[in-house]
């Protein structure tokens, strides 16, 4: 009971938190959204705009970085000085604007005198300064006088002092509160002035210790940031579609058209909405962090469906955020005009769309091979899986239709059709394996052409995907130099073509040069057939399956499965039992010819060279105490080079 309560203070806290660092973001977007009278000298203009604009977003911005305890203390001092002037304001309004000798006012008790003003009026002037002196922590005799000082002007009233009297006793009684405000304000400037030095020093030692970058995640995390742009954004949408929806309600009715939402009203709410929405930087950042927050949870939805536990896959929420704050940067949402920014922000979300479909094809590909693999054979497992397949391949379809439908061809065009068809491509690659690898685990027999096959299916998409990554860089080479070019533009297209290019290009041909090295490795070693295959009776000890056809000898006189070898080949080039060389030369070879399981050479036999290598036993290492080993070897120390031959070596 007790840790749920302190698991609800917590989380009160942290809302508190959030809350209360959004007006600053606020400030902030109307501060950079405002518009000043133009000068008649264009840089003169710019610096006074900056100046002016300079001290609040630096206030701002240091109270978007307070620590909480901090943000908590200034928002206590911050809403004593509210209350203090609202006060005032109270006492030089009651006392410019009544007149209880005449007033005559219903309220809810009935009564229509004067003292029910005057105690309406006691009892806000005595609530605001009980929380002025509860807010600032005044001592009493200190805050008796406060609260004295409050309610003086409204005795005033009560006793009927000419008008010039009340209000000097109001002047007065203003002048002495805004005196204690400033005094308890500057008393507190030694605190602020020690926060603001604690928090520069911790900075600057987390930025020594552990770099800018880590710094910058820090703060990102301790800020709760994208909360906080999170509430921004929502706060400010619903803000603009309250006074939207009033606005064309009231001129509904003054044209007789009725009170009632249209489908036309409710389009150009959403589309007015959508266009203030990312009208500046501020905001573009407010729409990433909800748009982080769906993807995270559709990502979740569907890592959930599928049943996959893979915690890496649980990105979608940092990548759909950051790729659509990159695309908004590269085609300068948030300067274009209203018309012209909806179009743009619509063709975005598109190619967001596609890329979050690319991401979600990333997510179900591991979980269909390892069901594959696996030989799972219970549907309801693979039904999940196979059906968010089918929806990744069905929705880039009705997509590019649906766009060639409605818009002409052009670069955007080609580039979500481009982005379609590359994913419909990899679903088809995804389920051709994933069918390749059932067939086999139906199959009784060992597939030893399966590996070649699943090789030729990936390394055809591969291809089309690299030939697809170059035709991407063109149309972007294209848009950037005769439509819309950008220095970001050009830094995503260098990005692009060293990522999806360079290293794709690299990584395909050293893998073929590692298989091709490894099929030659095993066309090179001697194989085993029928009787001599039997007579081994053993298992490869790979896969620990027996040998039904053929098995392939190392020359350190291992047996093992053609296929399992090569795919062992493919990450090094040593055994697996022993770790010798398996490339080795041919007096190496022959000589290994005659070794034993534990490394030591015994004397070729006087038979003739040409019979077939003597067969072992088995795979499984043969120990020896140290008089047999002795004996073994023929009284010679055994060299055991083998054992410091680096095992993880990958040389072709």
């Amino acid at each position: 009971m007790a840790s749920s309560q302190g698991r609800l203070g917590q989380q009160a806290l942290a809302v508190l938190d959030v809350a209360l660092r959004v007006p600053c973001i606020f400030i902030i977007d109307a501060i950079f959204n405002s518009y000043y009278e133009p000068f008649s000298h264009e840089l003169f203009g710019e610096v006074v705009t900056n100046v002016r604009s300079f001290p609040g977003v630096l206030v701002s911005s240091v109270v978007l970085l307070l620590s909480q305890k901090a943000l908590f203390k200034f928002y206590t001092l911050f809403l004593a000085v509210v209350l203090g002037a609202a006060a005032v304001l109270v006492n030089y309004h009651a006392t410019s604007h009544t007149d209880f000798s005449s007033a005559r006012y219903k309220v809810a008790l009935g009564w229509r005198n004067g003292p029910t003003l005057w105690l309406g009026l006691a009892t806000v002037q005595l609530a605001f300064g009980v929380a002025y002196v509860f807010l600032l922590g005044l001592r009493s005799s200190l805050a008796a006088l406060v609260v004295l000082d409050v309610m003086v002007p409204v005795w005033g009233l009560m006793m009927e002092l000419p008008p010039d009297v009340r209000r000097l006793v109001a002047a007065f009684s203003g002048a002495a509160l805004a005196l204690n405000t400033a005094a308890c304000l500057a008393a507190r400037l030694k605190w602020f002035y020690y926060s603001c030095r604690y928090v520069y020093l911790l900075v600057r030692h987390m930025y020594r210790m552990y770099g800018l970058q880590l710094l910058l995640k820090d703060t990102w995390k301790r800020i709760r940031f994208p909360d906080v742009l999170r509430v921004f954004w929502l706060t400010r949408v619903t803000a603009q579609a309250l006074i939207l929806i009033y606005v064309m309600q009231a001129v509904r009715r003054e044209s007789g058209d009725g009170y009632l939402l249209s489908w036309d009203v409710l389009w150009d709410v959403t589309s007015n909405l959508i266009i203030s929405g990312c009208d500046s930087t501020l905001t573009v950042l407010g729409m990433s962090a909800v748009i982080s927050s769906v993807a995270h949870y559709l990502g979740l939805s569907i890592l959930t469906f599928i049943g996959s536990t893979e915690e890496e896959d649980k990105r979608l929420g940092f990548v759909a955020p950051v790729l659509f704050f990159i695309l908004a940067l590269q085609t300068g949402l948030s300067g274009l005009d209203p018309e012209e920014r909806l179009v743009r922000l619509s063709r975005n979300m598109c190619l967001l769309l596609t890329a979050i479909l690319h991401f979600i094809q990333g997510m179900t590909d591991p979980v269909l091979m390892s069901l594959s693999a696996s030989h799972v054979s219970s549907f309801r497992r693979h039904f999940p899986v196979l059906l968010v397949s089918a929806a990744l391949f069905v929705l880039p379809v009705v997509l590019s239709h649906a766009l060639w439908h409605h818009y002409a061809i052009n670069t955007w065009l080609f580039a979500v059709t481009a982005f379609c068809v590359e994913l419909c491509l990899k679903v088809l690659v995804s389920l051709t394996v994933y069918g390749l690898f059932m067939a086999d685990g139906l199959s009784d027999v060992l597939w030893e052409k399966l590996d070649d096959y699943v090789y030729y299916v990936r390394s055809t998409g591969n291809i089309i995907e690299f030939l697809f990554g170059v035709v991407m860089f063109g149309n972007g080479a294209y848009t950037m130099m005769f439509e819309s070019g950008s220095k970001i533009r050009a830094c995503m297209m260098c990005l692009h073509a060293y990522f999806n290019i360079y290293l794709q290009a690299r990584n395909g041909w050293k893998t073929f040069i590692n298989r091709r090295t490894a099929v030659k490795r095993i066309n090179s070693l001697p194989e085993l057939r029928g009787d001599r295959l039997r007579r081994i009776e053993d298992v490869c000890a790979i896969c620990y399956q027996e040998f039904a056809t053929s098995a392939r000898i190392t020359p350190c006189h291992h047996y093992f499965h053609a296929l399992c070898l090569r795919k062992w080949l493919y990450i090094q080039d040593s055994c697996p039992m022993c770790h010798q060389k398996v490339n080795v030369d041919d007096d190496a070879r022959d000589r290994d010819v005659f070794s034993n399981n534990n490394g030591g050479y015994a004397p070729p036999p006087p038979e003739a060279p040409a019979a077939p290598p003597p067969l072992l036993e088995d795979n499984d290492s043969i120990e020896y105490d140290d008089d047999d080993w002795v004996v073994q070897n023929g009284g010679t120390p055994v060299e055991e080079e083998y054992m410091n031959d680096d095992t993880d070596s990958t040389d072709d």
